[in-house]
């Protein structure tokens, strides 16, 4: 039986930032099962009691990014009162950023959530990777900062839209057999490409799920392994020949291949400097 807890997770913004601490946490604890509760824009003394009445039917860690000194205050002082743990999430950074920096920080909530140029530039990223998904818009791929190159059921498309949510047009184009890419591929002097692959069997466990989600038959050449294992060498092979790098995302989320993309990304241009 999975062990259950309340985790509140309160902030004066978003709780982006909350959100992220917390899955990463829960990651490293086996049979857990973690009753959230979310409270965002957590700005004034009455909704922060609401949120303690709630701490206090449904006892729990309490994680928190409180910037404003009186309700911090006032929410650490309640949760001592409760006999409740509250930890702040981001405490340990800002102290070692006020020391190396020799300054104190401010408290100005949300602030890293401003609409700033870089929220904007965010937004074009999602708006560019949105139209060139799937091959769409292959006139445009020199204004991409990433293009994602697969075989079908690779997460090329997921990829590129969480790469874009951090602030990279990306676009991502499916190797089909039997079908030449476009020429520009080959003439590209902008953006970072990357293969992704996987291996055959996963290939077909993914294929196979695809189809009976869209209620079609699972035995098609789709899902062959003999044309699978084909499809995939010669995948490879292309990216070998041009010297892009390959990430094997088979066991891979999401997130990580595309913190591994922005690895590869980032090496490449470090080199270049």
């Amino acid at each position: 039986m999975a062990e259950r807890i309340h985790l509140h997770l309160i902030s004066d913004s978003t709780g982006e930032t909350l959100e992220s601490v917390a899955r990463a946490s829960l990651a490293r604890f086996e049979e857990v099962e973690a009753v959230k509760h979310f409270w965002p824009l957590v700005r004034s003394t009455g909704h922060l009691d609401r949120v303690l009445e709630d701490v206090a039917e449904h006892p729990g860690l309490v994680v928190f990014t409180l910037a404003t000194g009186e309700i911090r205050n006032r929410l650490e002082a309640g949760c001592e009162a409760l006999g409740i743990p509250a930890v702040s999430a981001i405490d340990p950074v800002v102290a070692g950023l006020s020391i190396m920096l020799g300054k104190a920080a401010t408290a100005r909530p949300g602030r890293q959530h401003r609409l700033d140029e870089a929220y904007f530039a965010r937004v074009e990223a999602i708006n560019y990777t949105m139209a060139h998904d799937d091959g769409q818009g292959s006139e445009n791929w020199n204004e991409a900062d990433i293009l994602l190159l697969g075989v079908s059921r690779t997460s090329k498309t997921p990829t590129s839209i969480y790469l874009a949510n951090k602030g990279f047009k990306t676009a991502n184009y499916p190797l089909v057999p039997e079908r030449k890419p476009p020429p520009i591929l080959f003439e590209l002097t902008k953006p970072f490409i990357v293969g992704l692959t996987t291996t055959p069997h996963r290939l077909i466990e993914v294929r196979r799920n695809r189809l009976l989600s869209l209620a079609q038959t699972p035995e098609t050449d789709y899902v062959d392994e003999e044309k699978i294992k084909r499809e995939v060498a010669e995948a490879r092979r292309l990216f070998a020949d041009r010297g892009w790098p390959v990430i094997d995302v088979t066991r891979k989320a999401i997130e990580e291949t595309a913190a591994a993309v922005m690895r590869l990304m980032n090496r490449e241009e470090a080199s270049q400097t």
